[in-house]
C-alpha cells in the first residue's frame, strides 16, 4: 500500500514539474512579447516626433532594429 501512495506522490510531483515548465515557457513568451511591444512603442514614438525635431538616422535605426526582430 505504501508503494501505491508513493507512486501517487511521484505522479503528482511529475505533474507539478510539468506545469512549472509550462508556466516558465509562458513567462518567457510574455517577456518576448513585452520586449517587442516596447520596441514598437519606441518606434512609434520616434516616428511621431515633429518633423523639425526628427533625427532621420535614429528613425532609420529604429525601423531597422524593429524589422530585424520580425
Amino acid at each position: 500500500m505504501g508503494g501505491a501512495v508513493g507512486m501517487t506522490k511521484q505522479a503528482e510531483l511529475k505533474e507539478l514539474q510539468a506545469r512549472v515548465a509550462e508556466l516558465e515557457a509562458s513567462i518567457a513568451e510574455l517577456r518576448r512579447h513585452h520586449l517587442r511591444l516596447a520596441e514598437l512603442t519606441d518606434l512609434v514614438q520616434e516616428l511621431l516626433l515633429p518633423v523639425a525635431a526628427r533625427d532621420e538616422e535614429r528613425i532609420a535605426a529604429a525601423i531597422d532594429k524593429f524589422q530585424q526582430g520580425l
